[in-house]
């Protein structure tokens, strides 16, 4: 496939009502493949709404659930990311995001970094993933599944590249913070964001694409400016900030090619070199080892030296 066809679905659920997002999600899936779509991104929780703390378990569903398998047989011919509530087999909660394609699930990745800071409270009510990995896909293209704050975390999107992936697709329910002039675009979280995807993109060389939501949970409201950048960093589409829309972005393919021949970034990384140094880090920390970069006389474990006792020093003068 020289070329990729994606739709942005930056849609606003409604909180809860799981059967009228589903609804609205077919409606999308028909309309993107109208427009001759590809690829159809929806935001995470786009299924159930983001703020749903004690409502997660009425709303979530097995991998199995016919709802899933329903909304899978849309896909024929077409490729999707959907966000929604998983239960597991032995009833954890985790936020997913699932590529279904062809009328099946061929993938699910389950956010790992759940932020439970400021206003966000995701570990009182859902469990972490622990698996990161690219999946193969019907558009010729690894891709890579990462759910918001995973974002946040330069660990994700460098192992998927490296295990494969050349589109890392990164849903959100990122909320609007920090609205104050001295910001670029006026909207500070806005800011941050396009920081990091084109980072992302230009250190991986690979196409990202971001699809955060719109509309309002409680008191919360959600910013949209979904985009797709560029392997170089160039931004290649914005959406508009707060407007709920299906959008489409045409990308060539060929520049993910063109783009790791001339700068080998991924090429030359070292994962030998790393697992080798967090190994090191890990055991330090844990106190298992002496922390190469502590004090003199510390603790395992800890990284500054006590002071020495009145005692202490006067018997060493």
């Amino acid at each position: 496939m020289a070329s990729l066809r994606i739709a942005l679905a930056q849609i606003a659920p409604r909180l809860g009502f799981l059967e009228e997002n589903l609804a609205r999600h077919r409606e999308l899936l028909a309309e993107a493949r109208d427009a001759g779509a590809d690829l159809v991104v929806f935001p995470e929780l786009g299924l159930t709404g983001y703020l749903l703390q004690d409502l997660a378990a009425e709303v979530a569903m097995r991998l199995d659930d016919p709802r899933l398998a329903a909304l899978a047989a849309e896909t024929t011919g077409l490729s999707a990311v959907v966000s929604f509530v998983e239960e597991s087999a032995d009833h954890r909660l985790f936020i997913s995001a699932a590529l279904i394609e062809d009328g099946a699930i061929r993938h699910v990745h389950r956010k790992v970094y759940l932020p439970t800071y400021g206003l966000f409270d995701e570990r009182r009510f859902f469990a972490p993933g622990d698996v990161i990995r690219a999946a193969p896909s019907r558009l010729g293209v690894g891709l890579g599944l990462a759910v918001c704050e995973d974002f946040w975390h330069l660990a994700v999107p460098q192992l998927l590249a490296l295990d494969g992936a050349q589109v890392l697709v990164n849903v959100s329910s990122s909320p609007g913070r920090d609205l104050a002039a001295v910001n670029e675009v006026g909207l500070g979280t806005a800011t941050s964001w396009r920081t990091l995807m084109r980072t992302y993109a230009q250190l991986t060389t690979s196409l990202v694409v971001f699809c955060n939501r719109v509309g309002v949970d409680e008191s919360i409201s959600f910013w949209g400016g979904s985009e797709v950048i560029a392997p170089s960093g160039r931004p290649l589409f914005s959406a508009p900030f707060y407007d709920e829309g299906l959008f489409t972005v045409d990308v060539d393919l060929a520049d993910i090619r063109r783009e790791r021949i001339e700068l080998p970034l991924l090429r030359d990384e070292r994962p030998e070199l790393q697992a080798r140094e967090l190994a090191r880090v890990i055991a330090e920390r844990a106190g298992m080892s002496l922390d190469s970069t502590a004090e003199d006389g510390s603790s395992p474990g800890l990284d500054v030296a006590f002071e020495p006792s009145r005692r202490e020093r006067a018997g060493s003068q």
